[in-house]
């Protein structure tokens, strides 16, 4: 298949324009100005609030005029990643794609399909004279990846909307009617260093090459997290011996992406360095049989390193304990038959810094119970505090609860069993969604997500599932046909 064979074509078309705008998260100032543009050349009424979301308006067309008002919102930045071998400037380089079989894929970093794909959607349906359709606004937020700026500082009457189709999801045929809350924590310890004793070897270990992924839709996946094997070695060694000194310990980048790799440098004696390096070969041995399904690329490394101060040694210990203590992954199930066994509460352990003179760790919590992210948060908490840690918690977002007897899902499904000739999967989804903000400042208003098929998102290894976005597609255009009349 060549990029000219793609279809929707005018979903493909669109999307490769978004794709040559720089958009990382906090920086979108190109991406808005794009969609200002966009709208106002068309003659369409085109506002930003005050921390930059766009909200384009397209009138009904003929015979829909009466149609409540459907909001079709998606987020304008992107998670930017790239192979540790690449050099990019996300802020002034766009995304180079290509075609792998069925699948679209980016040249060694992110794709940008979350989400670029529900907004070169919203553009397709914008620039269209053939679509049929009642009232819309097109909604862009800002900042969704890494704080939820966007849909935070977004005021009540915005939106003027009855019906919100948030088109952030990643699993064609599965309707999402409900999301889990969300709070990162930072923990922060200031450090000692001295001089190493005479007589020590300085060594290098790193992992990389782990599958990594989405700390929301991919943490139930049982996936390694880089950074908790890198612990769980150097906290072996230390309690193997005592003359061991830890001089960095590092890893992950994103909040809400499990880490894909991570390093250590230790100090030895020269006497068990070669003792290290065995338990080295053994360790990865091992990681790499506990992973074999999911994780089986790993690549591991170990050398000499120049000399450095390291960190003292109480310091080193009770950073090394509450790594390996700390909670990541899943640690609850949702009790509600309805969302059918969904991961309900977890913890992500997503990045780790040994600075010169202090440490600083960063994790993620989510839950779609509000008094158990709390919970998992206090945890988290609990285990850096004992070890030392000055701990804060972001403000975090909430869950979006399924609501009931809501009009918009059975105008989805009934419009999704028209076009398949089967039912889709209606369900709740562990990663967080802006509905939830939404629902907060907008309380009557009816929602739900959808999306093409994506995997991987937040890693370089990302991919679109190009059939599924025809699918979506088609979708979307007939539920917009379906829309009733304002009663």
């Amino acid at each position: 298949m060549s990029k000219s064979e793609l279809k929707p074509s005018v979903v493909f078309e669109q999307f490769a324009k978004i794709n040559e705008i720089p958009r990382p998260s906090k920086r979108e100032e190109k991406m808005i100005e794009y969609l200002k543009n966009f709208g106002e050349s068309r003659g369409l009424e085109t506002k930003i609030d005050e921390v930059g979301n766009v909200i384009i308006r397209k009138a009904a067309t003929p015979g829909y005029e009466d149609c409540k008002t459907v909001i079709l919102q998606s987020h304008m930045d992107m998670v930017c990643d790239c192979l540790p071998e690449l050099t990019i400037d996300f802020d002034k380089e766009g995304i180079t794609t290509y075609i792998d079989g069925e699948w679209m894929r980016a040249k060694g970093t992110t794709l940008g399909a979350d989400d670029g794909i529900g907004i070169a959607m919203e553009l397709a349906i914008l620039d269209s004279n053939d679509i049929e359709h009642g009232p819309i606004e097109c909604v862009f937020t800002r900042d969704e990846e890494t704080g939820l700026t966007g849909a935070f500082g977004m005021k009540a009457g915005f939106m003027t909307g009855d019906y919100l189709i948030n088109l952030d999801s990643e699993d064609e045929g599965e309707i999402f009617v409900s999301c889990a809350g969300g709070r990162t924590t930072t923990a922060t310890l200031d450090i000692r260093r001295q001089t190493a004793p005479n007589g020590y070897f300085f060594i290098k270990g790193s992992v990389k090459g782990l599958i990594g992924g989405h700390s929301g839709d991919d943490i139930n996946k049982k996936r390694a997290n880089g950074l908790k094997i890198i612990a769980r070695f150097v906290y072996q060694e230390m309690e193997r011996y005592d003359d061991v000194h830890l001089v960095r310990l590092h890893g992950g980048s994103l909040h809400n992406a499990i880490p894909r790799g991570g390093y250590f440098v230790l100090a030895v004696p020269n006497a068990i360095k070669e003792n290290i390096r065995a338990d080295w070969n053994i360790f990865s041995a091992e990681v790499d049989e506990e992973f074999h399904v999911t994780d089986t690329q790993m690549v591991w490394r170990m050398r000499s390193y120049d000399p450095e101060p390291v960190i003292d040694d109480e310091t080193a210990r009770r950073f090394v304990y509450a790594l390996q203590a700390v909670d990541n992954g899943v640690y609850s199930i949702c009790q509600d038959e309805a969302l059918g066994g969904m991961t309900e509460t977890s913890s992500n352990l997503a990045r780790v810094e040994t600075l010169v003179d202090k440490i600083e760790i960063y994790t993620s919590q989510r839950s779609n119970v509000m008094s158990n992210l709390d919970n998992m948060c206090n945890t988290i908490a609990a285990v850096f505090k004992l070890a030392g840690f000055k701990v804060e918690h972001s403000e975090g977002y909430p869950a979006w609860k399924m609501r009931t007897n809501s009009e918009l899902q059975k105008i989805v499904r009934y419009t999704y069993h028209k076009l398949f000739q089967k039912d889709p999967v209606v369900r709740g989804i562990h990663a967080g969604l802006e509905c939830g903000l939404f629902a907060e400042r907008y309380p009557n208003l009816d929602m739900v997500s959808f999306g093409p098929t994506l995997r991987d998102v937040h890693t370089p290894d990302e991919r679109l599932l190009i059939p599924t976005v025809q699918m979506v597609w088609d979708h979307l255009l007939l539920t917009l046909k379906n829309i009733p009349h304002q009663s």
